[in-house]
């Protein structure tokens, strides 16, 4: 005989595997564009200099 196999366990894999390919496909239509990727380095870059101004001279 074959073993048995639990359905609900089954079932609920097969949601996970569907969630996570539709997440990818949302992460790269959705994704951030060029522009947004650049205006968010350009923020670091001048909270960093900011912060590297108000450094104490030891």
């Amino acid at each position: 005989m074959s073993t048995p196999i639990n359905l609900n366990r089954v079932r609920k894999q097969k949601a996970r595997e569907a969630k996570a390919t539709r997440a990818d496909q949302n992460a790269t239509l959705h994704g951030l564009t060029k522009a947004e990727k650049a205006t968010g380095k350009d923020a670091v870059k001048l909270a960093e200099r900011h912060l590297d101004g108000h450094k104490r001279d030891t």
